[in-house]
């Protein structure tokens, strides 16, 4: 897909460097103290097109958003091997869920296993339960279960993460999980993601609906799973009573896409 935001600047260009995200959550920003754009998370890989000021200008190689990121959070790239399952964790200083905490983990966080230990995994950034990760190659197969795990995280404006999602970035996590590409921002989901549906359609569970600027994952044919600012975190909320409410601001749904998951 042909994006701004997928593009990157050839004027900040002048490297072509791999790195990986080397803390819990890492903001994406527009420009250098600019606004964020989205959210990287431990473990995320980037191409470095520029350093400066302490800034570095990166492109991400999931989901290929552009932006930059401080130069004190990234970090050579090490093996990948694991990746956070759970809702959220923690890198404890010892193989001892009472020992010291050294990093908080969110969901979808990447690790590299340096060996175990007594139930944990041994990481650079600490030992973490192996009850809160799975190997690399392992995928869940509901998109819309995983979404589900975070009703009550709070909305968070370009939010990827266990502290805070948006709209679409709550989308992506669930996606992710489930092996599924998917863009960043609303507009890219609703380009590419998934199968368009008709006009009328019946939404069924793990269908995707969009408005303008907005997106929802679909729970059941009467429910929807979404990050909202009417409740400013991700909530369950009935579907006609959520078209009637968004109506009012951004308009009827303009798109209705099935995402390609097991029957």
């Amino acid at each position: 897909m042909s994006h701004p935001r997928l593009t990157p600047d050839k004027d900040r260009m002048p490297l072509k460097e791999s790195a990986q995200i080397g803390r819990g959550v890492v903001s994406l920003l527009r420009k250098p103290n600019g606004p964020r754009d989205r959210q990287l998370l431990l473990g995320a890989e980037v191409t470095v097109f520029s350093r400066e000021d302490g800034w570095a200008y990166v492109q991400s190689a999931a989901d290929g958003y552009c932006g930059f990121v401080g130069v004190a959070s990234l970090t050579k790239p090490q093996a990948i091997t694991h990746k956070v399952t759970a809702p959220g964790s923690h890198g404890y200083q010892n193989a001892n869920m009472k020992s010291i905490d050294r990093c908080t983990l969110s969901h979808g966080s990447l690790l590299a296993s340096l060996g175990e230990k007594d139930g944990f995994i041994n990481t650079s950034h600490g030992f973490v339960p192996k009850q809160h990760i799975a190997p690399i190659d392992f995928f869940e197969d509901d998109p819309v279960q995983v979404a589900a795990q975070f009703v009550g995280t709070p909305y968070l404006w370009g939010g990827n993460s266990r502290w805070g999602f948006d709209c679409s970035g709550l989308v992506q996590a669930a996606c992710a999980a489930c092996g599924i590409p998917c863009g960043g921002d609303t507009d890219m989901q609703e380009a590419d993601l998934g199968e368009l549906l008709p006009d009328g359609s019946i939404p069924q569970r793990n269908d995707v609906l969009f408005w303008k600027g907005h997106v929802a994952l679909v729970w059941d044919e009467e429910t929807l799973v979404h990050a909202n600012s009417h409740d400013m975190a991700t909530a369950f909320e009935p579907l006609d009573e959520a078209i009637a409410r968004i109506a009012k601001t951004d308009g009827p749904i303009t798109s209705h896409r099935r995402l390609p998951v097991p029957a």
